[in-house]
């Protein structure tokens, strides 16, 4: 039923799209038969709009990896640099959850660990909506700032480094087995800045999948079921990103090229003094403003020339 509504829709769209061209068609006749030229500028409004529609339309039909269409579950971890790093990890949650906002994308906050002056450690989120991953994908790797720390008395110039995980939310249908047996669930009371207790009823899961080692933890609903929940669902994405690496690592093996997303291959760069620029260092891409970059307004700039560097990079292959 989800994949006869998926495509109901897609369906849909494009008649819809049809039938608003056709409509501007017979508009413009219209006005030409009568020699009434009120009616160009709206047609012009129009036909830019949907010029703009097919123009995305267009660009999610190369959108066709197996998971693409699928929600989102981001991750955003400080790197070294303590309150620097976490309050520029904090940056990067606002960026990625304003950007879903302007795009349409629903978010929820699914777990944050609270920096210990300023900033988070560390944060996941879902993003909910057609082809959150498959655009999301683009943001996987480290993401450095270069900026005056706002927190050194001294104004010094600090390089803060953070990584961002992108995961394709597992399917409903059991895509990914648990064994119970395989899974420690512990629950704790939820924390806030400096550790202390926020909540007097222990409601925060944590639960550690011993197979793989992969811990995850999920404090942000009162519900200890709710959390329980958001919690297993991340463990599903997690437990699916480590077969679909197997696969691209394979895939690399066979092609002889290296893949390599750890703390040391930086995909962005984000300066703010000496001069404003954010740079893509896979497509060198890049734009004077980095405001409208942080505030998710420029940032789909940035996500598009990725996707069309890397669907360029496998016609190649």
């Amino acid at each position: 039923m989800q994949t006869i509504s998926s495509l109901r829709a897609r369906v849909d769209t494009w008649r819809s799209l049809d039938q608003r061209a056709s409509d501007v068609v017979e508009l413009v006749e219209l006005g030409m038969a009568e020699e009434d030229d009120s009616v160009a500028p709206g047609a012009v409004e129009e036909l830019d709009e949907i010029e703009a529609q097919l123009d995305r339309l267009e660009f999610q039909l190369q959108l066709s990896g197996e998971y693409d269409r699928r929600n989102a579950i981001l991750a955003v971890h400080a790197g070294a640099g303590g309150t620097d790093a976490q309050d520029w990890a904090e940056m990067l949650l606002r960026m990625y959850m304003r950007w879903a906002e302007r795009e349409g994308f629903a978010v929820e906050v699914l777990d944050t660990t609270e920096g210990d002056e300023a900033g988070i450690k560390s944060a996941t989120i879902e993003i909910r909506g057609e082809y959150a991953y498959g655009y999301l994908r683009s943001e996987r790797g480290v993401h450095r700032l270069v900026r005056i720390s706002p927190f050194s008395s001294s104004g010094s110039r600090e390089t803060s480094f953070a990584k961002v995980e992108v995961l394709p939310e597992a399917d409903e249908t059991g895509e990914v087995e648990i064994n119970p047996d395989d899974l420690r669930v512990d629950v704790f009371r939820a924390s806030g800045h400096g550790g202390q207790n926020v909540q007097k009823n222990s409601t925060a899961i944590r639960i550690t999948h011993h197979p793989t080692g992969i811990v995850v933890s999920c404090q942000n609903e009162r519900s200890q079921g709710r959390n329980r929940e958001s919690a297993m669902k991340v463990l599903e994405a997690r437990l699916l990103e480590i077969e679909l690496n197997r696969q691209e690592e394979e895939r690399a093996r066979l092609k002889g090229k290296h893949v390599d997303m750890g703390w040391g291959n930086q995909i962005r760069s984000y300066v703010l003094h000496p001069y404003k620029m954010v740079k893509d260092h896979r497509t060198n891409y890049e734009m004077s403003d980095p405001v409208a970059v942080l505030d998710g307004a420029a940032l789909r700039e940035f996500i598009e020339s990725y996707l069309k560097w890397h669907f360029g990079e496998e016609e190649d292959e």
